[in-house]
């Protein structure tokens, strides 16, 4: 299955809970990471709880600093500083294992940049260097198996042995999570899914679908609407390789579409981005196709700060989408 066909939008990172009156806006937040790191590092000599306390202050500030990356206007920025950004959240994690919101913050920020910064560019550089686009492809898959199991830890945390009981019976397993777990149920579907879809000769990992499913149809049951629609448009490109599901896959990914499209009020590109690659590229429809793609690109970025970085990502797609339109349709001259 080609990767291209078959995306996951590339959803915002994660934002930070509103701002209260006590609380540092991101600009100071850095600058409380900075002085909390110069700190740990004079307490490390020092007692081990004054030592875990500093470490979970930082982890906290960490884990909430997402608004800065989901509202950027530059992409290429955001791909050179991740790297730092997620290899610092591991080495607080290391002192802090069980820091559920490090775990979740882990779990999408290497997902997502799997996605935005490895996979599209395989996409893009595939049929110059197949060799080169399937390296990347391995990296990528990687990665999001790296995701998927910061994000089971993070399951972890409050429902202990959730992993194994996923082997053993998925559906039952994910009885136990709550609205709380939304965000971890969520991204580690995705990133697990992703791997997936990027291990077509990997029968082992293939037959995870159904615990991929159990995941992300308990986040949808339990809330829907989470991050303005993005389950929904995980879905869309999903459905078409759910297994034994009723109905027209088609079908159902275009009702998640319009699902997503509703939540977002329209300002997201991604859902668009998603319906014309998933669905309208398997009904052979390349006008309603060309239509989303334009759509995707006339919305204006700047219009939903916190969706900047991640429409930027999806109108770059969308213009290579349209760059190979002739590849992808046979259409018949006017």
């Amino acid at each position: 299955m080609r990767t291209g066909t078959l995306h996951l939008l590339i959803a915002k990172l994660p934002r930070m809970r509103p701002c209260s009156a006590n609380r540092a806006r991101p600009q100071g937040r850095l600058a409380v990471i900075s002085a909390l790191l110069l700190g740990l590092f004079a307490l490390s000599v020092t007692g081990c709880s004054i030592k875990k306390m500093a470490v979970n202050s930082i982890g906290d500030a960490l884990s909430e600093s997402g608004e800065t990356y989901a509202s950027d206007n530059d992409p290429e920025l955001i791909r050179e500083a991740l790297p730092f950004s997620l290899k610092l959240v591991e080495s607080i994690l290391a002192e802090s294992p069980r820091h559920r919101g490090l775990l979740l913050a882990a779990c999408s920020g290497f997902m997502q940049y799997a996605y935005a910064f490895i996979v599209q560019d395989a996409d893009a550089m595939e049929q110059q260097d197949f060799a080169r686009a399937s390296e990347m492809r391995l990296r990528a898959r990687n990665l999001f198996l790296r995701a998927r199991d910061y994000g089971l830890r993070g399951l972890e945390t409050r429902h202990a042995g959730i992993a194994a009981a996923l082997n053993r019976d998925p559906l039952q397993a994910v009885r136990t999570a709550d609205l709380e777990d939304v965000p971890l149920l969520f991204w580690s579907a995705a990133s697990w899914g992703m791997a997936i879809i990027l291990s077509k000769d990997e029968p082992d990992l293939i037959v995870d679908q159904l615990l991929v499913e159990a995941l992300i149809d308990r986040a949808l049951e339990l809330d829907e609407a989470y991050s303005d629609g993005a389950i929904h448009s995980f879905l869309i490109m999903y459905e078409p390789v759910r297994r034994g599901a009723e109905g027209d896959p088609l079908e159902r990914s275009r009702g998640h579409y319009e699902r997503a499209m509703e939540l977002s009020a329209g300002f997201k590109a991604g859902p668009l981005v998603s319906m014309a690659e998933s669905v309208c590229v398997a009904q052979r429809n390349h006008e309603e196709f060309r239509s989303l793609l334009l759509r995707a690109l006339a919305i204006d970025a700047d219009a939903k700060p916190e969706y900047r970085l991640e429409n930027l990502i999806m109108q770059r797609r969308a213009r290579w989408l349209l760059s190979r339109i002739d590849e992808l349709f046979l259409i018949p001259e006017e």
